[in-house]
């Protein structure tokens, strides 16, 4: 019986250590197979998505990176998905947003590369000039917390409105402290605000959506947010923990490579900025 117990013993002790060498390989499978695996990346049409398909068109091959590029035409299921794990990672938002879903949210995400600006504009069919917005007339602005400050201190900073001091942050049209021209504002969904141009006299639109809707920021927009201390940079964001995924810190060196910044500047001509 003893001599039995013994023989039993060294092959379960074997049995263990063959199991124990087959799951560090399998770990190490696993790993190396995550590193190769497609990279998910949540985006919005124009401009994010183009870059990323420049990016997988262009340079990710080399780069050893298998890119898919996921799109979305709104500010809300893409930082869901990042947190749910149905993708990888997103492209489409500034860091002022992202702290703000998150908060709202509960979300755990986090910016791991600041890519360009998308500049604000004020933009109008029915006046070609701010002068020229007649009074008691209609502006759509953004619905979103941080899209809707963001107009509102704009149109501040353009001489359009006065807003409340102390409230510049978190500032919705309650706010507004002066308004000469009795203009009304209209909250609408950031990606509907292009549409909204034709039951409005002017709307604040995002830089991506102003494009997407063959407006040409640089051109068209009666006046535009400028670039310089601004906090309003895109982002690439992951969940919290992911910053490290080897396939992320490549496309992060990618999105801010010089072959991306020069297909910025000669694709957007001023309307997208590189911040990089």
């Amino acid at each position: 019986m003893r001599n039995t117990t013994k023989i039993t013993a060294a092959v379960l002790a074997t049995g263990a250590l063959t199991l124990g060498l087959t799951a560090c390989g399998s770990d190490k499978g696993d790993t190396k197979a995550k590193a190769s695996d497609p990279l998910v990346v949540a985006a919005t049409p124009v401009p994010h998505a183009e870059v990323l398909n420049y990016i997988k068109k262009n340079l990710a091959k080399k780069a050893g990176l298998n890119l898919e590029v996921k799109e979305f035409t709104d500010y809300v299921q893409p930082n869901n998905a990042t947190e749910d794990g149905s993708v990888d990672a997103n492209y489409f938002q500034t860091v002022p947003y992202l702290e703000d879903f998150n908060k709202k949210n509960g979300t755990h995400l986090k910016s791991v590369a600041t890519v360009h600006l998308e500049p604000l504009g004020l933009y109008s069919k029915k006046a070609d000039k701010v002068d020229a917005i007649k009074k008691g007339g209609t502006i759509a602005v953004p619905n979103d917390a941080d899209n809707e400050s963001r107009a509102l201190r704009f149109l501040a900073a353009n001489g359009i409105i006065t807003l409340k001091s102390g409230s510049e942050a978190t500032a919705t049209p309650q706010d507004i402290a002066k308004n000469p021209k009795d203009l009304t504002f209209k909250e609408v969904e950031a990606a509907q605000t292009p549409r909204s141009l034709q039951d409005v006299d002017a709307a604040v639109i995002n830089g991506n959506y102003a494009i997407g809707a063959d407006l040409n920021p640089a051109k068209d927009a009666l006046v535009l947010e400028s670039a310089k201390n601004n906090k309003y940079n895109n982002v690439l964001a992951v969940k919290e923990g992911n910053e490290d995924d080897p396939r992320v810190k490549k496309l992060a060196k990618l999105l801010t490579s010089p072959e991306v910044k020069k297909f910025i500047e000669d694709k957007y001509k001023g309307s997208v900025l590189p911040s990089f």
